[in-house]
């Protein structure tokens, strides 16, 4: 039986992509006032951007209660005997802990392995979709894990913010506070570095931060996927695309949106790229 993989949506897997590699995705709720929204399902991608312009308090976010993925757990487990979960950053979120547990709580026999992939946005989606892709040709758990794990060291990602004070509200800022209290217009560069959200740069416009991502992909010597991701930008993610896409034209770029769950903690105008390759 083919493997079932299954990440969070923190992973910014689009629903296509998803579909089309059998990657089961468990959606995380976004708080809007009184309204709680699953990632994804209950509020599109472009629904929660209108509404975060639109309002005045900011949105909080909380992981998926443990009987959601107790119940995708044993669902799947009615079509496969192993499952191979990828989590986000525990670091960054607490939906790890709770894919752990919920493996204790299932009705049924199977085996579930859970990896921490030390990442979140798409290049923990990169690593998702690496072992999806592995799975589909019959690869066994024991060597996806493997995979798995030889691939979050190869994964990294930068993104380039308008403002800090999405992440700062959130209490998901880290390392980046050094940033904080600058008297400059600057435009920061932040990625993750051992899990944590980490400070790599700051921009002085708009237009050299997007070079700064470009830079940051051109670094790789060998480049297995990449993607380009934004949340209200996407004329400015398209270009950064095309410009990759001269430079790694063999390379598969994903283009995809910054998932409300995502969103809510780091602001409408963020542009990011991941990628999963080698440097050196």
């Amino acid at each position: 039986m083919t493997v079932k993989i299954v990440t969070d949506s923190l992973g910014d897997i689009s629903s296509d992509v998803a579909r089309e590699l059998g990657i089961t995705i468990i959606p995380l709720n976004v708080l809007f006032g009184e309204g709680i929204y699953r990632d994804g399902v209950d509020l599109t991608t472009e629904q929660f951007y209108q509404k975060l312009l639109k309002s005045k308090a900011l949105p909080t976010t909380q992981i998926a209660s443990l009987g959601v993925f107790v119940q995708s757990y044993d669902k799947l487990a009615e079509e496969s005997d192993e499952i191979l979960v990828i989590a986000n950053s525990r670091k960054i979120s607490a939906s790890h802990e709770a894919m752990v547990q919920a493996v204790e709580k299932m009705k049924r026999p199977c085996r579930v392995e859970v990896i921490d992939s030390q990442w979140a946005v798409m290049a923990q989606g990169l690593i998702v979709i690496a072992a999806a892709k592995a799975a589909k040709k019959g690869v066994g758990i024991d060597e996806l894990m493997a995979l798995t794990k030889k691939n979050i060291p190869r994964a990294d990602i930068r993104m380039a913010f308008d403002s800090l004070t999405y992440l700062e509200e959130g209490g998901r800022i880290g390392k980046a506070r050094a940033f904080l209290g600058s008297r400059l217009k600057v435009t920061p560069i932040l990625g993750i570095r051992e899990g944590e959200i980490f400070p790599f740069s700051r921009e002085h416009s708009r237009a050299r931060a997007i070079d700064h991502l470009y830079y940051f992909a051109t670094s790789f010597s060998h480049i297995d996927e990449m993607a380009v991701e934004d949340a209200t930008t996407p004329k400015e993610a398209d270009a950064l695309a095309k410009r990759l896409k001269s430079q790694f034209p063999k390379t598969n770029i994903y283009r995809t949106m910054v998932s409300p769950v995502i969103g809510a903690h780091v602001g409408p105008r963020v542009l990011g790229v991941a990628v999963l390759g080698d440097r050196g």
